[in-house]
């Protein structure tokens, strides 16, 4: 009996120690995890912010369409152009003063802009990649949703302005994670975290363009 006692009382030991350990280790490697899938999701989300940007310059206004952002990143060209300054005589001053333009008369300054050139969309936000063909798709295994997006337009003070939203959920990001830790983390609320339930950029219900997360998944990116 005091062999079974002990044999018992060994396996409650480990058991407890085992439950110490992953109750410690489980929130960091969660924390690993949830880093390098946000990390990768991130970099598709500025792929899509990018091209939208470029969109919305040469359209006026943001698609929620993937096909008519690849097909513009394809075929759009962007003008390039150079500036110079020019005076010309301002003939009415000139005439109401009797002032004469060769004699020190008033002149109007004025910049002129000069089309130099055409770049298109591909080579300026994209170079030699074709990443952006699979901007849409979420970069986690085993899921095969695409990144929701949005475009339309919202009112503020009588005025209309075009806006978008890309967004993935947390839940589809962390799907195979303790669903606890997950809960906490689409409760998160901090300068230093991704707030709320999605990673997105763009904002279907404020003039926004720019990402919710934080700096800090830019900035690793720059000092690689």
């Amino acid at each position: 009996m005091r062999i079974v006692t002990r044999i018992v009382l060994w396996a409650v030991i480990v058991f407890l120690g085992w439950k110490l350990v992953k109750a410690i280790n489980g929130p960091v490697e969660f924390n690993k995890v949830k880093e390098a899938r946000y990390a990768k999701v991130i970099e598709k989300l500025k792929d899509i912010q990018s091209a939208q940007l470029a969109y919305q310059t040469l359209n006026g206004k943001f698609t929620d369409s993937y096909d008519t952002l690849i097909h513009f990143i394809e075929t759009a060209e962007f003008a390039i152009t150079t500036s110079r300054d020019t005076s010309y005589p301002d003939r009415e001053t000139n005439i109401a003063f009797g002032l004469d333009p060769e004699d020190g008369g008033y002149y109007k300054e004025d910049i002129i802009i000069d089309t130099i050139g055409f770049r298109t969309v591909k080579d300026s936000l994209f170079k030699n990649s074709n990443r952006y063909t699979k901007m849409m798709e979420i970069p986690i295994k085993d899921v095969n949703d695409k990144i929701e997006l949005r475009a339309g337009h919202i009112e503020r003070k009588g005025s209309q302005y075009a806006v978008f939203e890309a967004r993935v959920a947390k839940d589809l990001i962390l799907k195979d994670q303790d669903q606890n830790l997950v809960a906490q983390e689409k409760n998160t609320q901090s300068v230093d975290g991704v707030n709320g339930p999605y990673i997105q950029v763009g904002d279907m219900e404020n003039i926004n363009t720019s990402g919710n997360w934080p700096k800090f998944y830019d900035s690793n990116k720059e000092n690689k």
